[in-house]
């Protein structure tokens, strides 16, 4: 879409600058990359992007992040994308503080909003359950009580969000800090709520029960593809960024006859805010209580390193050893987009690999059956062989062990049925409650 349409659809115009900062440890990433990324990002909640550039820093500004230079610099910018329609937003690919925010706007004569402000302005459009609108809430109110002058006034209410959002005619969000601490008080109360149903989910799941498979990875990896390819399911997929916050389950039976439930969880992203990481927290405790982690991983994006390394950090922010004892699975997602050479390439470090890696296209189906072995093999390594002998009459107690454990061999006589059953820890617990088999 060239600059003039987006305008005459409606999309405001924005700018994006990147404050070139050199990252201390983990994978540094291509400016170009990240640039790419923040207008998609800025797209996703229809905003016009007329320009992106990175600026070079040496040191944080302490007033206004840049240096003079660069202020006026990107303030001749502003002046210069307008065009008689006005550059709207400046979107500071970095973290700002208050006080920069403000300096900032005075100096550019227009709104500015860091990556948090951004990421939490997509979730707000995104979520659509009541959980996920309570949790996008919190987080925007956490981050807005340190700035109680800022309002969300850049983005017409029609885009949608959370209601946090103000608009042009609307009343803003009362700034005071006590109301906003009551505000998220609150909010936090109904959480608690939110996580203790979750909870008692759970539990019921564990009665039945089903082992958790649990899908991560970035943003956009094709997490909701794979999904829907693994449990025939009909979750929106589609080529944007966050188009998943709720988290969606599915029932799925592996080859070997094992039934699991599969989750779709948020996608993760660089600096994901960490009052978001906190606030979803109830919705990201179905990763912890997983099983086993599947990370997909988009294979042909010339930044996947960094993104798994983006990934793994946040789970690391919920708890979870991935360095240590997690089990999980690697998905190398998007083979189709790949060239020979780079699928062989990729298939050679996977042998190398210290965790099972799996290459595929959830969009083409070729590889699911190699994650759905990899999945079983997993599961049965996992759960112990027991040699049980069940009356021949007891058929209940035969189906039982059908359905929830996998039958290696069976061996009949006049009186008893001979089983040699594969069942995890909790299921052969459940089994020797029941006092029916020797």
């Amino acid at each position: 879409m060239d600059d003039n349409r987006a305008n005459e659809n409606g999309a405001e115009r924005c700018l994006i600058v990147l404050p070139n900062l050199k990252k201390a440890g983990g994978i540094s990433r291509d400016q170009d990359s990240r640039l790419a990324e923040t207008k998609d990002l800025a797209n996703a909640i229809n905003l016009a992007v007329v320009g992106a550039e990175a600026f070079g820093l040496s040191r944080r500004r302490s007033s206004t992040l840049f240096g003079a230079g660069v202020v006026e610099g990107i303030a001749r910018r502003v002046a210069e994308c307008g065009n008689g329609a006005g550059v709207s937003v400046v979107i500071v690919d970095g973290t700002l503080t208050p006080v920069q925010q403000r300096n900032l706007e005075r100096a550019w004569n227009c709104k500015v909003i860091d990556r948090t402000g951004l990421i939490l302005e997509i979730f707000g459009a995104r979520a659509r359950t009541a959980d996920g609108r309570l949790q996008v809430e919190l987080a925007a109110l956490t981050y807005q009580r340190s700035r109680l002058v800022r309002s969300w006034t850049h983005l017409e209410r029609q885009r949608g969000g959370a209601g946090f959002m103000g608009g042009p005619g609307e009343r803003q969000i009362e700034t005071d800090r006590r109301l906003i601490g009551q505000r998220i008080s609150r909010l936090k109360h109904r959480l608690k709520e939110v996580k203790r149903t979750r909870q008692l989910h759970r539990r019921a799941r564990r009665k039945v029960p089903y082992p958790i498979v649990a899908l991560v990875g970035y943003t956009n990896a094709g997490k909701s593809t794979l999904f829907n390819r693994l449990t025939r399911a009909r979750v929106a997929a589609r080529n944007r960024l966050f188009d998943t916050l709720d988290p969606t389950m599915r029932g799925l039976e592996l080859p070997s006859g094992r039934k699991v439930i599969v989750s779709d969880t948020v996608g993760f992203i660089s600096d994901l805010p960490h009052e978001l990481v906190t606030a979803f927290h109830a919705t990201l405790e179905e990763v912890i209580e997983a099983d086993i982690i599947v990370h997909v991983r988009d294979s042909a994006h010339p930044e996947s390193e960094a993104q798994k390394d983006d990934v793994l950090n946040v789970l690391r922010d919920l708890g979870l050893a991935v360095d240590g004892n997690v089990a999980m699975i690697e998905v190398l997602n998007k083979i189709d987009l790949l060239k020979p050479e780079a699928r062989e390439t990729l298939a050679n470090r996977a042998k190398r690999s210290n965790m099972p890696v799996v290459l595929l296209s959830a969009l083409t189906g070729e590889g699911i059956d190699g994650l759905l072995a990899a999945l079983g093999d997993w599961f049965a390594s996992n759960s112990p062989i027991l040699e049980l002998a069940v009356a021949l009459e007891d058929g209940a107690s035969l189906a039982w062990l059908y359905d929830h454990g996998e039958v290696v061999s069976r061996t009949d006589d006049e009186s008893r049925v001979h089983l040699k059953v594969r069942l995890d820890s909790a299921d052969a617990a459940r089994f020797r409650k029941r006092g029916k088999a020797s």
